[in-house]
């Protein structure tokens, strides 16, 4: 009963949403270390890429629970946001921004929002086609067919400006989730927590500025 009215309370769904936050954050790396052999050649993506897509574990547990974690993290966001607006009936005089916080912290709920559409628009261009070729259509393994497709997806300007667009807000949604997630976790310790902020503030730039420049990258590569 104390556990089951812990994960019903504030407190306990802040943690349980950092820890859900913990996960995307290393899944965020390990796609972008994929991502980054595009930049080294077909050889080196086509490679990453099959070895992803055909690996067991990968296939039948981590994706899966990504996924969950995907939509767990997000309803979290959106019930506690809910609770934050329930106890603060006056919304702050009119909506005036606060010296305290930033813009990040204030519309994490609206960044998520757009990062979770992006993300639906993502598995269609890319996770629902895989399924088709291996599971759907049944077709033999093909490894060295992943480089092509990725210049074809990102051929398209508008997919590529979408997909900046996205991991800008990526950017700032991090630059606030980070930090608050060590925190919901209790990790706050004067040593610790100056090295946590500003290790915080560089991950939440360079991950998803180097997702940005990859799709420019292989924009400009397909026109050439």
């Amino acid at each position: 009963m104390a556990q089951e009215s812990l994960f019903r309370s504030s407190i306990g769904r802040k943690f349980s949403m950092a820890l859900s936050a913990f996960f995307l954050m290393i899944f965020l790396v390990m796609h972008f270390t994929s991502n980054l052999m595009s930049l080294f050649g077909a050889d080196a993506f086509n490679s990453i890429s099959h070895f992803l897509g055909y690996n067991p574990l990968i296939q039948y547990l981590i994706q899966p629970i990504l996924l969950l974690a995907i939509i767990y993290h997000f309803a979290m966001g959106v019930i506690l946001e809910i609770q934050n607006r329930k106890a603060r009936p006056i919304n702050y005089a009119m909506n005036a921004p606060s010296a305290n916080s930033s813009w990040a912290s204030r519309n994490m709920i609206w960044s998520g929002a757009v990062i979770l559409a992006f993300l639906v628009l993502h598995l269609i261009d890319f996770w629902f086609p895989e399924m088709n070729y291996k599971y759907v259509g049944g077709l033999a393994e093909d490894p060295n067919r992943y480089y092509d497709e990725l210049l074809h997806r990102f051929s398209n300007p508008l997919r590529v400006g979408a997909y900046v667009f996205a991991f800008f807000l990526l950017m700032m949604h991090l630059l606030h989730g980070f930090q608050s997630a060590f925190q919901s976790v209790g990790a706050r310790h004067p040593k610790y927590t100056p090295f946590i902020k500003s290790f915080g503030k560089v991950f939440a730039i360079v991950i998803p500025v180097g997702f940005m420049l990859i799709a420019v990258i292989t924009y400009f590569k397909t026109i050439q």
